[in-house]
């Protein structure tokens, strides 16, 4: 599912910016760029984003900047300049006059670094409060996402529920029609003095119990009223099971449409079998 959060802060010492992207995956993918400062801490940054956030591929970016120029602070000189000449020229370029580029270039990564790798305890915790907030507004944004993903599901399980009642208005007319077929067809081609009565009505009998849809409709309203039960319990990760669930929904529209031998069944089928590419499409969002 996607989400995003961002989260900034600045003190008297260094401002922090925090960015945290997730997208669509069957698996956890954590990806970081991190200051020189934080690389020591990776391990632990990427246990607070784990423990907070469930599936996704996601990508924290961490810029951090130092305010003050201490004695263990150092300026990459090199780099400096040669931001410094390009923005000159390009300011030039496009008759633009304002705005403080030494401020501007010493916020580009790598530019301006502490010179030690190493937090102060009060430091790295508020840096780890901010990441952890950061994760959460993440969460906070899938939560709305997944509200209305939630309302499209159920009204897709729901027409599907719709649809069977329908089913049974044309089994009845489905099998009369399927008897005269039968009857007619060995009418033309037998005799109908030679043949067994008895024996003729027990193959229609067998033949009509071949294409019974029965079982498939119960099962089918079983699968959907525990794809809506999945989806009503306070699991933090349920998408898995909505999409085991789904593909029994979908064994058993396909069943029911083999079976059908109706041109009205097949119709509602169809409209079934859409809702169902839907469902099968928005479950794959599901965490």
């Amino acid at each position: 599912m996607t989400g995003y959060g961002r989260l900034n802060e600045t003190n008297e010492k260094f401002d922090v910016n925090i960015e945290l992207k997730s997208l669509n995956s069957k698996f956890l993918d954590l990806r970081m760029r991190l200051p020189n400062n934080l690389k020591s801490k990776e391990h632990a940054i990427k246990k607070l984003i784990t423990d907070r956030c469930f599936r996704g591929k996601f990508e924290l970016t961490i810029d951090m900047v130092y305010l003050q120029n201490d004695e263990d602070s150092v300026i990459n000189d090199r780099l400096f300049s040669r931001y410094i000449k390009e923005l000159k020229r390009l300011s030039a370029e496009a008759d633009y006059e304002g705005g403080d580029l030494i401020q501007a270039v010493l916020r580009v990564p790598n530019v301006l670094k502490a010179g030690s790798n190493d937090l102060d305890e009060q430091e790295w915790n508020e840096i780890k409060s901010l990441i952890a907030r950061t994760a959460d507004q993440l969460n906070n944004f899938r939560q709305t996402e997944g509200a209305a993903l939630e309302d499209d599901l159920k009204s897709r399980i729901e027409s599907i529920q719709e649809a069977l009642p329908k089913v049974e208005i044309f089994e009845a007319e489905r099998k009369t029609k399927v008897i005269a077929r039968l009857e007619g067809a060995f009418a033309e081609y037998v005799n109908n003095e030679s043949v067994d009565k008895n024996r003729f009505e027990q193959e229609i009998l067998y033949y009509l119990e071949k294409i019974d849809i029965n079982e498939e409709k119960v099962r089918l309203g079983q699968h959907c009223t525990y794809f809506l039960e999945i989806m009503a319990k306070k699991d933090v990760q349920k998408g898995r099971k909505l999409g085991f669930v789904a593909q029994e929904i979908g064994r058993e529209i396909n069943t029911l449409g083999a079976k059908a031998y109706s041109a009205d069944i097949q119709r509602l089928v169809v409209s079934m079998k859409d809702d169902l590419e839907k469902i099968k499409e928005q479950v794959s969002n599901v965490l």
